[in-house]
């Protein structure tokens, strides 16, 4: 069981544009056929997720979520979901959805519980899966990266991760998306 920090990123280190959109990654031909490797081989690994608001709000507004709830269910099935927010926050009909501001130590304990023998996928935003490494529970960053630049906007990890904690174990290409795969070692003053 692993904690993984599973997302696309720009060549120049962004998750999202400064408006928080991240309809860039839609746009790279081939995006469709990248997104199927989730399905195929990292989704049916995953017992739980998290994400920050941000994430899922841009999830819940762009694929209009409340309208169409049978999409959620499509695409992460019956995973229990944690969103890590301060707010109250529309909920969609039938997912498992969990709203919370408690630390992530004590989330990640559920979340492991819920998750059984399966990883928990952190979704992001990166400064949530920042909190998870200060904490010691991150295991894993996997980064599929666009051949897109923007410039600006929402960082991939916010953090000082140095070399001597993180091991590559695996390379890919999925047509213009290169896919590298980090196993992250705690931090040694958490």
């Amino acid at each position: 069981m692993a904690t993984i920090y599973y997302t696309a990123t720009t060549l120049d280190g962004f998750l999202a544009t400064p408006d928080n959109s991240l309809d860039w990654l839609f746009a790279v031909p081939g995006a469709d056929d990248a997104e199927s490797g989730i399905d195929d081989h990292f989704l049916p690994r995953i017992g739980a997720l998290a994400m920050g608001s941000t994430t899922y709000e841009w999830v819940l507004e762009h694929e209009q979520m409340l309208d169409h709830p049978e999409k959620w269910r499509e695409w992460y099935a019956e995973r229990p979901t944690w969103i890590f927010t301060h707010r109250d926050l529309p909920l969609i009909p039938g997912a498992d959805l969990r709203l919370t501001h408690d630390d992530v130590r004590s989330v990640h304990a559920e979340m492991t519980a819920a998750a059984g023998e399966r990883d928990v996928w952190l979704m992001g935003g990166g400064d949530l899966v920042g909190q998870f490494d200060d904490a010691g529970l991150l295991d894993r960053v996997t980064v599929t990266i666009a051949p897109v630049t923007l410039g600006a906007g929402a960082p991939l990890l916010p953090r000082d991760i140095r070399s001597d904690r993180l091991t590559l174990n695996s390379v890919s290409q999925v047509g213009q998306f290169a896919e590298l795969s980090y196993d992250v070692r705690p931090n040694p003053s958490t």
